[in-house]
């Protein structure tokens, strides 16, 4: 994944510091060269990591350590604060404060993914911002990109315009956008035509566009994965354009990331999205730093707070979480976890969010075995009754014969995962036995665990409810 190389050596770089009690300008001196050569071998601009370099030398040079704070985590702090600077700072958003219909013009060239963050934005703006969007081709030079994005609109379940093709792309914009009005949308996303490479009657298209519209959003999707060739493209059509924000596509790539890290600070156009998959639900919100953390490795928990937020069905949480109360933990239930694993990612994404995961994952290697895994359960589960999904116990020889046969898999396959599916069972209704009675419960085979004891209700240590009492999540429980 993007990043990966770079984290790892950064990661060797602060080895040197571990052990010293001061940061010096002697003891940063050899972990700074070792981060310029990460840098550059990630194809950030050279200028770009010589003032980096710079920057962090003199906020750590002399920087008195704090009590308690070993030098090689103050450095890493200095280092994200810096990274963070790099890609802007702050996130910045859309300027969706105006009056509709809000016009949003997608540029960039063949290949980026114009037509895909046209509908992955749409999905976006519709379930974040509550908005009614509609979606206008304007691409006349590839006649599939219509297509495409009709076919985004239909599965999204929003309005589209059928323009005309033949039109030129100013009058298809204007007849849009006339169209979206009467329809009283809020905001419109014009999908624009792009080239293999930058020519002057693509430009030339562009501004007339741009010109026939009042105050429009103008997004350039760069490629991440071809390095400063992206912001190179996004510097020129800066200049010739006027763009609003970026979106860096293809960002779950193995490359590099240097236009991550070189692009902000080379155009002076904020980076507003990220995309991260290929499906349409696969767009994130830059936070410049919150990627500063994953690339140091100190995770990006409030990126998994929002995205189990996102994936959590209410209903179905709160209907597992009364089985469970009731001692009763099901297949369907099983089921419903799965599906909520998948709408957060893919095992790797969601790891890398957790604080100092990074390293682990290195180690680990590849984790695609443990999801063909719960691909293959699926299958066996999908050879199941409702009725054996409810209650394993009637699954008998007969049954997981059938099962077996339905899915294509051996008995010993279906036997290994109703075994695996019973021990799953045990653990999670021995943790609500624990969360609901204060202690740890009876657990078959073991007897019961001594030495537990609850922790204060109070405690600051433990994050108590203190003066401004519980907080509580979307499900109206608390948590501390």
């Amino acid at each position: 994944m993007m990043f990966d190389n770079l984290s790892e050596k950064f990661s060797d770089a602060f080895r040197s510091l571990r052990g010293t009690n001061k940061i010096s300008a002697e003891n940063i001196e050899e972990t700074l060269k070792q981060v310029k050569t990460a840098l550059l071998e990630a194809d950030v601009n050279f200028k770009v990591v010589k003032e980096f370099v710079e920057k962090v030398k003199a906020e750590a040079t002399g920087e008195k350590v704090l009590r308690g704070i070993e030098p090689g985590q103050q450095f890493v702090k200095i280092m994200h604060d810096e990274l963070a600077k790099l890609m802007g700072g702050e996130q910045e958003g859309l300027n969706l404060n105006r009056p509709p219909v809000i016009p949003i013009l997608i540029v960039g060239l063949n290949g980026a993914g114009k037509t895909t963050f046209a509908g992955k934005l749409a999905l976006h703006l519709r379930n974040k911002n509550k908005k009614d969007v509609y979606l206008i081709p304007a691409d006349n030079f590839r006649p599939a990109a219509k297509d495409q994005l009709i076919v985004h609109a239909k599965s999204l379940g929003v309005d589209y315009f059928d323009s005309d093709l033949t039109m030129k792309p100013v009058d298809i914009v204007k007849a849009g956008l006339a169209e979206a009005k009467r329809l009283h949308k809020e905001i419109a996303i014009i999908d624009t035509a792009g080239r293999l490479q930058v020519d002057e009657e693509l430009m030339g298209q562009l501004v007339d566009v741009r010109k026939s519209l009042d105050n429009p959003e103008v997004l350039i999707v760069a490629d991440a994965m071809t390095g400063q060739e992206a912001v190179n493209v996004a510097k020129t059509f800066h200049e010739k354009v006027g763009l609003t924000g970026i979106v860096l596509s293809k960002m779950d790539s193995d490359a590099r990331g240097g236009a991550a890290l070189s692009i902000r600070y080379v155009t002076g156009v904020p980076i507003k999205f990220i995309s991260v998959g290929e499906k349409l639900k696969d767009l994130d919100v830059f936070h410049p730093d919150r990627l500063a953390k994953r690339i140091l490795d100190m995770g990006d928990v409030l990126s998994l707070v929002e995205k189990a937020e996102e994936a959590i069905n209410q209903d179905e949480a709160m209907g597992m979480m009364a089985n469970l109360e009731k001692g009763k933990f099901t297949i369907n239930d099983f089921v419903k976890q799965m599906e909520t694993i998948n709408r957060l990612g893919s095992f790797g994404s969601i790891l890398k969010m957790i604080p100092g995961m990074g390293g682990a994952l290195r180690q680990i290697g590849d984790l695609s075995p443990a999801e063909n895994e719960m691909k293959r359960m699926r299958v066996i589960i999908n050879s199941m009754t409702n009725k054996e999904r409810e209650n394993v116990d009637l699954i008998d020889a007969s049954r997981r014969k059938r099962i077996a046969s339905g899915a294509g898999r051996t008995v010993t396959d279906v036997n290994q995962f109703i075994e695996r599916f019973g021990q799953m069972r045990q653990m999670m209704v021995g943790m609500m036995g624990m969360m609901k009675g204060g202690g740890l419960p009876n657990i078959p085979g073991m007897g019961p665990v001594k030495g537990f004891r609850q922790a204060p209700q109070n405690s600051q240590l433990m994050g108590g409810e203190g003066k401004s009492g519980p907080k509580k999540n979307k499900f109206g429980k608390k948590y501390f």
